[in-house]
């Protein structure tokens, strides 16, 4: 069993250590520590950082079940049954599994500034200009092919998710979070951008970013071309980054591969609502 190069940060623990017991950091000769169970708990599952190849691979064969399995993605893979991409080996990899059968059942992806300078970039931006946002990199990760399988997409493991990566933000001392947020094209069983443009006609009045932070699709959805007047609620994930303080960037880009409309996100540390950081923080 390989083990992953040694992260850009610590790994943390998502929850608070029971008295008396010391938390433990990743170490490439340590053996991996048993996840923790979440406060979601009653729902069986348990939340842990992936610090091993085979790990990693779990969280990209759900990837390649929800987005080409099930929603029909075109995923140039090198490993059949995966989704797997240049991206994945400088990235954090946050797992939720079912407690009674350990699989994976939730994931994240998670690209730190060190790594993205690594890699010459974030998977954001290979679909926005993000120029505009250069004086957060520092701080700044990003997020991606977040995921569930479908039979567990209950608030559980969504929250689960999202205290794991606040305190990860917290304790490396990072402040804000990007990242492209999925509209699928597909609607009423017609595959169209109208809901796409729906969605992004509403969000543009309630929830743009400042125009200091907005910016560019690489490839546009053509937004003036098609019917914004629909009335349709954003994707669960979309609502709930708003009500976590996430701004949209700007227009939806599209992208082909996926047969989605993608909207550019950001997320600050600062801007979550107090009832969330109490949620998620205890602060």
């Amino acid at each position: 069993m390989k083990e992953l190069p040694n992260p850009t940060f610590p790994f943390s623990l998502v929850f608070k250590a029971k008295p008396k017991v010391r938390q433990q950091q990743a170490v490439l000769t340590a053996p991996s520590p048993a996840p923790r169970t979440s406060p979601a708990a009653d729902k069986g599952i348990s939340v842990a950082w992936a610090r091993h190849h085979d790990e990693v691979r779990q969280a990209q064969k759900l990837r390649y079940e929800v987005f080409a399995n099930e929603m029909g993605a075109r995923l140039n893979t090198t490993v059949p049954g995966h989704d797997v991409d240049l991206f994945d080996d400088f990235c954090e990899h946050l797992l939720v599994r079912d407690q009674a059968s350990q699989e994976v059942i939730g994931t994240y992806r998670v690209l730190t500034p060190a790594q993205a300078r690594r890699v010459g970039g974030t998977y954001s931006d290979t679909e926005f200009d993000l120029t505009r946002l250069r004086s957060l990199r520092d701080r700044m990760v990003e997020l991606g092919r977040s995921c569930v399988h479908p039979d567990h997409r209950h608030g559980g493991v969504i929250m689960a998710l999202w205290g794991a990566l606040a305190e990860f933000m917290v304790r490396n001392q990072l402040d804000t979070m990007v990242g492209c947020a999925s509209i699928p094209m597909l609607h009423n069983g017609v595959l169209s951008g109208d809901a796409a443009a729906s969605i992004w006609r509403q969000l543009k009045a309630t929830h743009l970013a400042p125009i200091e932070y907005q910016v560019i699709p690489r490839l546009p959805l053509p937004v003036e071309a098609l019917d914004g007047s629909l009335d349709i609620e954003p994707p669960a994930l979309i609502k709930g980054y708003l009500r976590l303080g996430a701004k949209v960037l700007g227009a939806p880009a599209w992208d082909p591969d996926f047969n989605t409309a993608d909207l550019p996100m950001l997320m600050r540390i600062a801007d979550l609502p107090t009832r969330y950081r109490k949620h998620f923080l205890g602060a």
